[in-house]
């Protein structure tokens, strides 16, 4: 997480960041159209996790709750911060694995 999170400093997301995170990377630097773009054609749950985080940021619980759905998860009720640590969080260990 140290290092994803020290790659926010950067011009953009390394090239061999998984489409979910350079997403959640995106949408941390305030670029929600970039992030958006990036999971909208990805058809794997973690794309969709990602998917219904952006939705609930733009505000469009409807569509948020449909790809919570699409993602297999729970719709979350914490904060948006919360929820982009949760998932950056997931994400990097499913990497690891």
């Amino acid at each position: 997480m140290a290092d994803f999170r020290a790659s926010l400093s950067d011009a953009a997301p390394a090239s061999d960041l998984a489409p979910p995170l350079a997403a959640l990377w995106w949408a941390h630097k305030g670029d929600w159209d970039q992030a958006h773009k990036i999971v909208m054609n990805q058809a794997t749950r973690e794309a969709a996790w990602v998917h219904a985080y952006l939705h609930r940021v733009e505000g469009d619980l409807s569509n948020a709750g449909y790809w919570y759905r699409q993602a297999g998860k729970p719709a979350a009720k914490d904060s948006l911060e919360a929820e982009w640590e949760r998932i950056v969080s997931d994400l990097l260990g499913d990497q690891k694995s």
